[in-house]
């Protein structure tokens, strides 16, 4: 069996962990880190809505992605690339799967997810970081009487897998995810439903076992994320003065 480069099991996440409260003034925040990849995720609420939800009663979850300039080997230019505008429609996506938008109201929230540095599994950390920030947010709404209960739905995290010198493998570094052959990224709830999944062949096809196989290994991936999650938020965040 080939050796992973961080000698890891095929079926081990990399050393996960959520800092609640990294930054103070957004209503909720949460510095992720899978490995070294490490992603800085706030929510901030908004009062408003866009244009076309007004006077309806619903509200919004919307997300910004960007990689800093000190996030890669090479310096990244502070621009919203095609690459950027993707990642951050799939986060929105992603949460706003697991919001009662009526609940919220008339009010948008933004999570921003800042990569701090990238070792492949930014988009995936950022989903699993942003739901921690997005329910820090909301809870503190709640204390506040603004929200008579948490509109958060369900959990949220996700998880890349793929196949690596023919073999599945669990949450990618760069190093493996650009040698991959086939490359995943799967968001589920804590119900097990799924929210999105991509998938691709870089550089052969795969067989109907290996995509079931690939599916059960992120499965059971976003099961043990969703436990540290559900650890964290057991305790509501502090009110904020």
């Amino acid at each position: 069996m080939p050796v992973r480069p961080d000698g890891r099991q095929n079926n081990e996440l990399r050393q996960v962990s959520f800092e609640r409260d990294f930054t103070e003034m957004a209503l909720g925040s949460c510095l992720v880190s899978f490995g070294r990849t490490r992603v800085l995720c706030t929510a901030s609420v908004n009062d408003s809505v866009p244009p076309w939800l007004r006077n309806t009663g619903k509200g919004w979850v919307t997300a910004e992605y960007a990689m800093l300039p000190g996030s890669s080997n090479e310096r990244i230019r502070r621009k919203t690339s095609g690459r950027s505008q993707e990642i951050q429609r799939l986060i929105g996506r992603s949460l706003r799967a697991v919001v009662d938008l009526d609940a919220l109201g008339e009010r948008e929230v933004t999570v921003d997810c800042d990569v701090l540095q990238a070792d492949g599994g930014t988009r995936t950390a950022s989903i699993c970081g942003g739901f921690v920030a997005l329910h820090d947010a909301f809870s503190r709404l709640v204390q506040n009487g603004e929200l008579e209960a948490n509109p958060i739905t369900d959990q949220l995290a996700a998880i890349s897998v793929g196949i690596i010198e023919g073999e599945a493998r669990l949450d990618l570094p760069y190093i493996e995810d650009a040698a991959a052959e086939v490359d995943f990224n799967v968001v589920m709830t804590g119900s097990q439903e799924f929210v999105e999944v991509q998938g691709t062949a870089e550089e052969a096809t795969f067989t109907r076992s290996q995509l079931d196989e690939l599916i059960e290994l992120a499965s059971a991936g976003i099961d043990e994320i969703i436990r540290n999650q559900k650890n964290l938020l057991a305790d509501p965040p502090p009110p904020r003065k």
